[in-house]
């Protein structure tokens, strides 16, 4: 697991005018509050708070909701099928996307289990948690904190009835939330790497290329999310390489050819990542977006996927023959076999009505997978 950093410097300039008007759509350009301005070398980005009393900021619900009797569990792991809420830590919660908080934990796991020198002690499982935190509460809920934002034109269209285009959390809350995740996270490697005793900060070098991936995938200029091969696969090395190199890097050496493992597994991670692309083909069309399903069609789009997640776990099954671990080679192939299943029975059939269905039933064999990858690398 997954997004400026170092050079950024927040100046915020807020007044404090008497009048009081009623919060609308973060999309609406008529706040009555100055400009908070963020400052970034050769650039200047200028952001609007919402129409709120500079006084007292309150959430409200969204007017809309995708159905009349949401999940309120729905709404705390911030998937689709999410209930109104008011209650502005829960809406924060939300924005953060628990749901895609466990690949990254799990990446840091495979990378622990591939250094082969983590020990089931106090110590050691006191900085995997740390680690975990770092990788998945932290960074990849800056990350979706900040896709979200990025990405709030393209949910007016898409999915209306999200906090901030709905207008249910303020602009100022949100960049609050992304400047304090982002951090809280660059400061848990930093805590981390004292407590492991590297010579080099390396955990801290891992956290802020990651985050500043994250930022060019999301930001203007460059977003990469524009380009559906080198977004996707930048989401997809984020979700599987870097919490990998995290966790090795923690108990014991990043080695180059751990660093082209994980990266070739990073493929299928940018399969996982086009799934999530056919709910948002309306808004990405409309924007110019050229995410695959936009630039191949939908059909096309969908055997781009598979084969990016299968092909890539046979290579990886196949380099684990070929390097003489021929028990874990069979492993994997075990663990492709059910995906291809759930593949045919969801995913090829419907990959809107089904992509959840889908990445439940057959993302658990592909993050097993990794797992006996991590622990064939440690042998």
């Amino acid at each position: 697991m997954a997004s400026l950093i170092n050079m950024v410097s927040v100046s915020p300039r807020l007044s404090t005018p008497k009048t009081t008007t009623t919060r609308t759509s973060s999309l609406q350009t008529r706040p009555t509050l100055p400009p908070f301005s963020v400052s970034v070398p050769k650039r200047r980005l200028t952001v609007r708070a919402a129409e709120t009393d500079a006084n007292e900021v309150k959430s409200e619900a969204p007017d809309s909701a995708p159905a009349k009797n949401g999940s309120s569990f729905n709404q705390l792991l911030g998937i689709k099928g999410a209930s109104q809420e008011s209650n502005i830590w829960k809406i924060r919660l939300q924005l953060t996307k628990p749901v895609t908080w466990p690949p990254l934990v799990w990446g840091v796991v495979c990378g622990a289990a591939a250094s082969g020198n983590f020990h089931w002690d106090f110590e050691d499982v006191a900085k995997s948690i740390l680690c975990m935190l770092m990788s998945g509460p932290f960074l990849t809920g800056y990350t979706q904190t900040l896709n979200d934002w990025y990405d709030r034109e393209i949910d007016a269209i898409n999915e209306p009835y999200r906090p901030i285009p709905s207008g249910a959390i303020s602009e100022n809350e949100v960049i609050t939330q992304i400047w304090v995740l982002l951090l809280g996270g660059l400061t848990s490697a930093g805590i981390l790497d004292i407590w492991a005793g590297h010579d080099s900060p390396i955990l801290f070098y891992l956290a802020l290329g990651g985050s500043l991936l994250s930022y060019i995938y999301s930001a203007p200029p460059l977003k990469l999310k524009q380009n559906g091969w080198i977004g996707n696969f930048a989401l997809g090395a984020s979700y599987i390489s870097l919490p990998w190199w995290a966790g090795q890097a923690l108990f014991g050496t990043l080695t180059p050819d751990i660093i082209v493992l994980t990266l070739l597994y990073s493929i299928a991670g940018l399969g996982i990542a086009i799934v999530n692309d056919f709910k948002s083909v309306e808004g990405d069309r409309a924007l110019g977006l050229q995410s695959l399903p936009v630039a191949f069609g939908e059909e096309t789009a969908k055997w781009i996927c598979v084969g990016a997640i299968d092909i890539t776990q046979l290579s990886i099954a196949g380099y684990l023959l070929g390097a003489g671990k021929p028990y874990y080679a069979l492993a994997l192939l075990a663990l492709i076999a059910p995906q291809v299943v759930f593949q045919f029975k969801y995913f090829l059939k419907d990959p809107v009505k089904y992509d959840v269905k889908y990445q439940a039933s057959a993302q658990p064999f592909l993050v097993l997978g990794l797992l006996v990858t991590a622990l064939a690398t440690s042998h």
